[in-house]
């Protein structure tokens, strides 16, 4: 099993993702995007610029959830916020942070594997999916523990929120 980060920068991604179950990417082909597998673990994270407001927004980690599927073409591409997704695989949620909640990464940034140029962490952000060693991902595990709930009781939160926001 493989971690990841899985960098969505806008409130309409965060939706769908969370409402569908999915996670779709860009046509862009990208390494980490082929080697996506079932059972690889995915930590969502949501930008600081998702909710439309980021001199307000911090950039969190609102849910942990995993690949029920490996990625594939999609038969009808998927447009979201303006961008056209042309691949995607299923997930299964493990778990979400209620809205507006979640974990800050940018205070964890210098303890993490995954950026190795703390100074500059937002450029390694810049792409649908970041790999995460093992012991980045217990890092997450040990802070987002107490924040967690379940899917069925936080997704919700997100439905009647995001629209508004």
């Amino acid at each position: 099993m493989t971690a990841y980060l899985v960098i969505l920068g806008h409130r309409d991604a965060i939706r769908w993702v969370l409402s569908e179950e999915r996670m779709a990417f860009p046509a862009t082909p990208r390494a980490e995007v082929r080697a996506l597998a079932p059972g690889d673990r995915l930590y969502l994270y949501a930008t600081r610029g998702a909710w439309l407001n980021p001199t307000r927004d911090r950039g969190r980690i609102i849910a942990v959830a995993s690949a029920a599927t490996a990625v594939r073409v999609l038969d009808e591409p998927v447009e979201i916020a303006g961008r056209t997704f042309m691949s995607g695989c299923d997930l299964k949620l493990d778990d979400v942070v209620p809205y507006p909640g979640g974990l800050e990464l940018q205070p964890l940034v210098s303890q993490m594997e995954a950026f190795p140029k703390p100074e500059v962490w937002s450029i390694y952000l810049r792409r649908a999916l970041l790999r995460l060693s093992e012991r980045d991902a217990r890092l997450l595990d040990q802070q987002l523990v107490s924040l967690l709930a379940s899917a069925a009781r936080a997704v919700p939160s997100y439905a009647q929120t995001v629209r508004s926001h």
